[in-house]
């Protein structure tokens, strides 16, 4: 008898949803409502922080340092903070120190989403002492950060896999994020774009449910709110989207250029003959002069980006802005001090967008350019081009402001944001630091080719067998017979009756000294098929599971009938299709340039080439 189906070491069976994507989603459910406290607790540590440095006083008040006294004062106060922060980075977690965003990237695609446990109370705590002093940074991606800090260490905790991890860490950072804005949509987004580098059912959900929690939580506390005031605004005519567009593109030139910046300071202080430690100090100096000339300037500023979008400020007001938050959070980010990129982004960009808008409309009236949409296209735009997140800036700029009719300005625009970045810039400001490490992190997500294809359809039909009672010296001759299919590396053994018994290689083969035993004593283990509707994806998983270079085609309903066989070469023969694809375009755009036609052509030419 040949072996049953259960003797078979088929592919495991694959699902979109399991029991276990249940557990994850209950772990980010909880997750969701620990990152709002979370989130609550860190602001709240910034009001005090800020209460005590600017106005010595022990309250947990809403304050802006920009209503400061402290006269010259206000110089030392951002150097004590970021003193405190060194301290903390170099004697308690050096990971501390930067955006935030980029450190979670890299434990996700480099430490298996292991964040060290003690990263979920030091960012917070140092993001608080380096905002709360006046530090040009938003509260945001610290809150991201410590989200994805515990969603990582309650993966550590518990005995899960390093994908499940990864989602729980990504999940905590939405969560993070949306308890911070009440933007779950936007969260979701930046979790697919930064964190997963993937979009499947058993990571999105977690991660949704946990920025539904964290949303829901905020909703519960009062927090109704749009998170950026902004007057409701009229639909866009045709000139005036025309114009977002190039406003986009105009701040993705914008967004490389805030990204260029930002490491050629950080370059610049790695130069200086100091330790590490000291540099937020040096950096702080900044923050303290540009802060004493623009007060607006220190903080997390988020009612700057009110302003901008309700048209309050006057042009020489929004230049003054963008130019000195600009010089004042690249150099305090550049020194390697704790905080985030999304706020002050927002404020130069925004501050950009208005400045272009108000020229707009005194120039060129007929337009119709508003110059709080152009206003909040700059501030999703220059996001879109630095991060190359283009959903997560769209989204998020929408469900931040409530403002349905400037959902078409800011496709356009952070679209063409995007294209001037990605034809600009190789990295973003998140993935440029981790690249210039040697290390490549994804920035495409396609389908999987080899998915898409089956393995009936890649097969080698029909497969050329041995006689499972046939002796090791006939299987010898025919090995050495230069016969049609003699040369193959393995071959399917089957019984009298045609049904696979096992798989023998020709090293096998070879190699046997006694030449009168069967073939059948030279199998050594149940032989590992694959099903003829299985995918090349689920062929080659099994392969590299199984340790071996070629599988045995079958079908569900006769799984002891040998109908072809696949190797790894048959695998890599898969992807010529999608290689022909792409040199059969560039044949016919090729042509079409020889012709003087149109530069991309249509499917019917590509198709004739």
């Amino acid at each position: 008898m040949g072996p049953t189906l259960e003797d078979l070491r088929v592919p495991a069976p694959s699902a979109a949803v399991d029991r276990r994507v249940v557990l994850v989603s209950g772990l980010a459910i909880a997750l969701g409502g620990v990152a709002f406290l979370a989130a609550e607790l860190l602001t709240t540590l910034i009001s005090v922080i800020t209460n005590l440095a600017f106005f010595g006083r022990l309250s947990a008040a809403p304050a802006s340092p920009a209503d400061h006294q402290l006269g010259l004062l206000v110089l030392v106060v951002p150097i004590v903070g970021a003193l405190i922060v060194g301290v903390m980075a170099r004697y308690g977690s050096q990971a501390i120190r930067g955006h935030g965003i980029p450190e979670a990237m890299e434990q996700v695609l480099f430490n298996e989403s292991r964040i060290p446990p003690r990263m979920t109370l030091l960012k917070p705590l140092s993001a608080a002492i380096a905002i709360g002093t006046g530090g040009p940074f938003g509260a945001e991606g610290p809150i991201i950060a410590t989200g994805g800090a515990l969603g990582s260490l309650v993966g550590q905790l518990l005995r899960i896999t390093a994908d499940e991890r990864k989602t729980l860490l990504a999940a905590g950072a939405a969560a993070g994020m949306s308890a911070t804005f009440g933007s779950p949509v936007a969260a979701v987004l930046l979790a697919i774009e930064l964190l997963l580098f993937e979009y499947r059912p058993r990571s999105v959900i977690p991660v949704a449910l946990a920025a539904t929690t964290a949303t829901a939580a905020r909703l519960a506390a009062g927090h109704t709110a749009p998170a950026f005031e902004m007057p409701a605004v009229a639909p866009s005519s045709g000139a005036a989207l025309a114009f977002y567009i190039v406003l986009g593109a105009v701040l993705g030139l914008a967004a490389m250029g805030a990204t260029r910046a930002i490491y050629a300071i950080e370059e610049a202080f790695e130069r200086l003959p100091l330790h590490w430690m000291w540099w937020p100090a040096i950096g702080a100096v900044a923050i303290g002069v540009v802060g004493y000339f623009a007060p607006r300037t220190l903080g997390v500023g988020y009612s700057n980006i009110d302003d901008i979008l309700s048209g309050r400020l006057a042009l020489a007001a929004l230049v003054s802005l963008a130019l000195m938050k600009f010089i004042s959070w690249s150099i305090a980010l550049g020194s390697g001090t704790s905080g985030g990129t999304l706020a002050p982004l927002f404020t130069v960009g925004g501050a950009l967008g208005a400045i272009l808008g108000l020229a707009a409309s005194a120039l060129l009236p007929e337009l119709g350019v508003d110059a709080r949409v152009a206003g909040l296209v700059g501030m999703a735009a220059i996001f879109a081009g630095a991060s190359r997140a283009l959903l997560a800036s769209v989204v998020f700029a929408f469900e931040t402001t409530r403002q349905p009719m400037g959902l078409l300005p800011l496709l356009g625009g952070c679209s063409a944001a995007f294209l001037i970045s990605s034809l600009l810039m190789r990295h973003s400001i998140m993935t440029e630091k981790i690249a210039r490490r040697g290390a490549r992190v994804p920035g495409e997500y396609a389908a999987d080719h080899l998915a898409q294809i089956t393995a009936g359809e890649a097969a080698s039909r029909p497969a050329v067998t041995l006689a499972a009672d046939d002796t090791v010296e006939a299987a010898r001759a025919f090995l050495l017979s230069q016969a049609a299919g003699s040369r193959h590396q393995g071959f399917p053994v089957v019984d009298a009756r045609g049904e696979l018994i096992g798989v023998v290689t020709q090293r096998d083969v070879l190699s046997e000294q006694a030449g009168t035993i069967s073939i059948r004593h030279l199998v050594r283990r149940p032989p590992a098929v694959v099903f003829e509707d299985s995918s090349l994806r689920e062929a080659a998983d099994h392969m590299v599971t199984e340790g071996v270079g070629r599988l045995p085609v079958v079908s569900r309903q006769a799984p002891r009938k040998v109908l072809g066989i696949l190797t790894r070469s048959d695998l890599l023969d898969a992807h010529r299709s999608r290689i022909d694809a792409g040199k059969r375009r560039e044949q016919a755009l090729a042509a079409a340039r020889r012709r003087g036609g149109p530069a991309i052509p249509d499917r019917a030419t590509v198709g004739q080439s």
